[in-house]
């Protein structure tokens, strides 16, 4: 069971680990050289770059480290604890490309298909990192505290957080680069929210099985999920028999769907999908 876990830990952070690299790389790569202030704390920091004469990694460091001790008291511990690793990876990473990459230049040569390439490959990064309950810092953590506390959509809380940094791109750059700047804030809120959705989605699976008490045994002992039983009764035979009702994310499902058939291939299944569950304390 140790080995397990431990196994599960190593796997988890080297997927945040992963994640962290395709934000950083998308921060580097496509706004830096375009100075494109695209509603995060990236964008914030390119543009406090014409005032202080830090390193973007420097100053990235900095503010996700402000935010980071706000996050770890409104959002949680465990949040917390893997934002501090992202924190202090993604400016290291930035650093790195920083150094390895000392002549950096636009890849694309245009600020409108750098802001295209930054919001597609940073919204599958923060999408990772989101669905592990972490992020990147900055910005993502005031978004996943408005949702936690607000029910704001993230995509929609990152717009609204980002657009602020947009606009302020108004301060030292043109007309053109403030409105990708804001362009990309909008695009990057719709398209996050696209991938988040998509991982966020759950199924409803209702199982009428002879061996139900083995299916609730498998589901509670070796999955560790919830599940609630009903007495059905069968509308032709008159045949009562339990109904097995479980919510599960989609590797979990098909974990599930797996052991029914090898166990119980007669069983009756029917599924439904689930785009969010809300757990509520039962008021006594």
């Amino acid at each position: 069971m140790k080995q397990t876990k431990v196994t599960a830990f190593v796997k988890e952070y080297f997927v945040i680990t992963l994640a962290t690299l395709v934000v950083a790389a998308a921060v580097f790569f496509f706004l830096v050289p375009s100075h494109l202030a695209v509603g995060s704390i990236s964008g914030l920091v390119i543009v406090l770059a014409e005032f202080l004469p830090f390193r973007i990694s420097v100053m990235t460091f900095v503010l996700n480290t402000v935010l980071l001790v706000f996050g770890f008291f409104t959002i949680g511990k465990d949040f917390g604890a893997k934002t501090v690793y992202t924190s202090i990876l993604l400016p290291a990473l930035i650093g790195l490309f920083e150094t390895i990459f000392p002549n950096n230049v636009s890849l694309t040569g245009d600020g409108f298909l750098d802001m295209l390439g930054y919001v597609l490959v940073v919204s599958i990064g923060l999408a990772i990192l989101f669905n592990h309950n972490a992020s990147s810092g900055g910005l993502d953590i005031i978004a996943k505290f408005l949702n936690k506390y607000f029910r704001v959509e993230l995509g929609f809380a990152m717009s609204a957080a980002g657009m602020l940094v947009a606009l302020s791109s108004g301060l030292v750059y043109d007309t053109k680069t403030v409105f990708l700047s804001v362009l990309g804030t909008y695009v990057n809120g719709i398209v996050l929210d696209h991938f988040i959705l998509g991982f966020n989605v759950r199924k409803r699976v209702c199982i009428i099985s002879e061996r139900y008490e083995e299916v609730v045994d498998y589901l509670v002992h070796t999955m560790h999920c919830g599940a609630t039983l009903y007495e059905a009764t069968g509308a032709y035979d008159k045949i009562r028999k339990t109904e097995v009702i479980t919510i599960l994310g989609r590797s979990e499902y098909a974990k599930l769907m797996n052991w029914l058939n090898l166990k119980d291939p007669e069983a009756f299944v029917t599924v439904y999908t689930v785009n969010e569950v809300i757990r509520r304390k039962s008021v006594s």
